[in-house]
């Protein structure tokens, strides 16, 4: 369960060049930490909530309560509308399905999320089996809410802004970030 060699670097987004660089790393950030998820909701059913389980649960928490959240916020607000826009039925339907999976990620992750911090204070109140099956919801639902977006909707995306529009999303984005810390 501890992370390795192999754990995304994180990236600053304090000046990217283009805010599908943002995107791109929050996606490997997610698979990495669904990984993470995966190993820590096997790891508490031999040992419960030792020390390791409690560190992982509050960066899980951690990620999934506000680098996710922004993630979907940063896609609402600048990749989604121009594909709305664009009179094309299938990208219209992919963004709207992306759009109902982002409700239903946040859903599934507020029923989540007290089981994970339950586990990060070192409690053990939690249901294993009821978190078992949600995590396993949760996981397969972002696997293929990133797998849409990545084989669709950003090469799409990517098309249809201007480079200056690129830059001016990563730039926001990045801005938003620095105001809530």
């Amino acid at each position: 369960m501890k992370s390795t060699a192999d754990e995304p670097v994180p990236f600053d987004p304090a000046t990217p060049d283009d805010g599908f660089d943002v995107l791109d790393v929050c996606h490997r950030q997610t698979i990495f930490t669904l990984g993470k998820l995966a190993a820590l909701v096997s790891a508490l059913k031999s040992r419960g909530p030792d020390a390791e389980a409690r560190a992982l649960a509050a960066d899980i928490v951690r990620f999934f309560s506000t680098t996710s959240r922004d993630h979907h916020e940063d896609e609402e607000r600048h990749v989604f509308p121009k594909l709305l826009a664009s009179g094309k039925p299938e990208l219209v339907q992919a963004v709207q399905t992306l759009q109902q999976d982002h409700g239903w990620l946040e859903e599934d992750w507020l029923e989540l999320s007290p089981h994970l911090e339950a586990v990060a204070a070192g409690q053990s109140w939690y249901d294993h089996d009821l978190l078992r099956e949600g995590v396993d919801v949760f996981i397969a639902l972002s696997h293929e809410h990133i797998a849409l977006e990545e084989s669709l909707i950003y090469p799409e995306a990517r098309m249809r802004l201007r480079v200056s529009e690129r830059g001016e999303m990563g730039r926001e984005m990045s801005a938003r970030r620095r105001a809530r810390e």
